[in-house]
């Protein structure tokens, strides 16, 4: 290959879903062979129960994205397609939201810095002043946006105005405590993942590790998923679990949880960020 050919070829990642139906993959490899395109990564599944087909391909091609998109655009009425394009690694826009804890914050901002977790993390957002000098030690926007119940319409909107001012792609709730409204949550659907410091479907809502230990668990965990309008509720991406036992207290948990919390999170954006999360239903199909 020439030095030229190299410096215009794009690493791309194409996801797509449609019925599940015979000559997909066919087709899809057929479309991207004559745009060049060397696949260098490929999973599918087709889901017996809904009868979706689910699909994720990086490829590298010299076809911009448009004669891509052109060609998948064609494509598309023969087999339903509901496709998506983008660059493998770019980073995509995130806003966090924080109440006090620093803990999830924390680690996505340091896993952006050192360890190339592909998000640009453009703003914190905060009900609470308390992260300002963490998010200032980042080099982060902070923007404090308190929130109470007759406040709450005017903070959401606020909040929308700065996803559209700061072209936010994505919205992290990285142990923000406030409930977002169902107009809320409709906004911006697909885009929010949240951790939940229990390990759903139990122990929901407040001090969620108070009630784990009151039922003597042995295993601690956190949950982070997609926000719907039913309270914690939505698709699950990623869960992790620590195992404990009686002899550690409400204390422990909590400390030990912090620690799932925050790889779970990482985990999650990291998936969402390089589009290996597609819903099918109200499940996710991942693929690592």
């Amino acid at each position: 290959m020439s030095h030229t050919s190299e410096a215009t070829t794009t690493h791309w990642v194409l996801t797509l879903t449609c019925p599940d139906q015979p000559g997909i993959v066919a087709a899809v490899a057929g479309l991207l062979a004559e745009h060049g395109g060397n696949i260098t990564e490929s999973q599918q599944f087709g889901d017996p129960q809904s009868g979706l087909f689910v699909m994720r391909v990086q490829v590298t091609s010299s076809a911009s994205a448009a004669e891509l998109g052109a060609a998948l655009d064609a494509l598309s009425p023969r087999f339903d397609l509901q496709w998506s394009l983008d660059v493998v690694g770019r980073p995509v826009r995130t806003l966090v939201m924080v109440s006090t804890a620093a803990h999830c914050l924390n680690d996505l901002a340091f896993r952006q810095r050192s360890e190339n977790l592909p998000v640009d993390l453009v703003a914190v957002v905060s009900n609470h002043e308390v992260l300002a000098p963490l998010a200032q030690f980042y080099d982060i926007p902070f923007h404090h946006v308190p929130v109470s119940a007759a406040t709450k319409a005017d903070a959401e909107a606020r909040l929308l105005a700065l996803v559209e001012e700061l072209d936010v792609e994505l919205v992290v709730l990285a142990r923000y405590m406030q409930i977002l409204s169902d107009d809320l949550c409709r906004a911006l659907e697909g885009r929010v993942i949240n951790i939940h410091h229990s390990f759903l479907p139990s122990f929901k809502g407040a001090r969620p590790y108070a009630q784990a230990y009151e039922r003597g668990v042995k295993l601690i965990g956190a949950t982070a998923h997609y926000v719907t309008g039913d309270l914690d509720e939505g698709p699950i991406i990623e869960q992790d679990v620590e195992r404990v036992d009686h002899a550690q207290s409400v204390e422990d948990l909590v400390a030990l949880g912090q620690d799932v919390e925050r790889r779970a999170l990482a985990r999650a954006v990291r998936w969402h960020a390089e589009h290996r999360v597609l819903l099918d239903g109200h499940r996710t199909i991942v693929f690592r």
